[in-house]
């Protein structure tokens, strides 16, 4: 979910100044553990969300402090909303930091500056492993001390990240048992592209 979007969405409900999107959007989120948002990325999407014209500002209140802007969506904000509302969210799995990581460790046993520290692919997945284990473990911490009367929501984005978290270990045994088939093939490289102008056709 990009940050954007959500702060449309808070808008959609009722205007509201940089401050309360801040509280609004981590409440929702499950707390700044799930999801740190600095209150600095706050402001600087809502001034970009101004100038694309998708929010306007509906006023200004002061409550002690200085004077705060109030912003509201916008018709053409409601139709980036609803475009929003109807598609599928992409999971984003293929891009995994972890992987690049592991094939840079095989690409270092393969083909690494000689005299060069090399790390073993293997440690990588053992300590990825261990930093599961120990997610895992406070995702589960975190659920159980839950109440489903009222923080239902909660508990099942807990279940949610206990379940990619398994699924994640699994592949971790995968990726270990066939280790060594990996190492054998070659490294990725880019494909070759010819340097100049393309020739025009005859």
């Amino acid at each position: 979910m990009s940050l954007r979007n959500a702060l449309l969405g808070l808008l959609s409900l009722k205007a509201r100044h940089g401050y309360e999107l801040h509280a609004a959007f981590t409440a929702l989120a499950g707390g700044a553990e799930n999801w740190d948002v600095k209150p600095a990325q706050v402001y600087t999407t809502l001034a970009r969300l101004k100038e694309s014209g998708l929010v306007a500002e509906a006023g200004t209140e002061q409550s002690g402090g200085p004077e705060k802007r109030r912003y509201r969506l916008t018709k053409r904000g409601q139709g980036e909303l609803a475009h929003w509302w109807s598609r599928a969210v992409e999971p984003g799995h293929a891009r995994d930091e972890f992987f690049v990581k592991l094939m840079l460790a095989v690409a270092w046993v393969q083909a690494g500056p000689p005299g060069e520290t090399r790390v073993d692919p293997k440690a990588l997945l053992q300590a990825q492993r261990r930093g599961l284990f120990q997610e895992l473990h406070r995702w589960t911490l975190r659920r159980d001390g839950l109440d489903p009367s009222v923080s239902l929501g909660q508990i099942l984005l807990m279940e949610k990240a206990i379940a990619h978290g398994e699924a994640e270990l699994r592949w971790l045994d995968r990726v270990e048992s066939r280790l060594d088939e990996v190492r054998r093939q070659p490294v990725a490289v880019p494909e070759a592209r010819t340097r100049g102008r393309p020739k025009n056709p005859t």
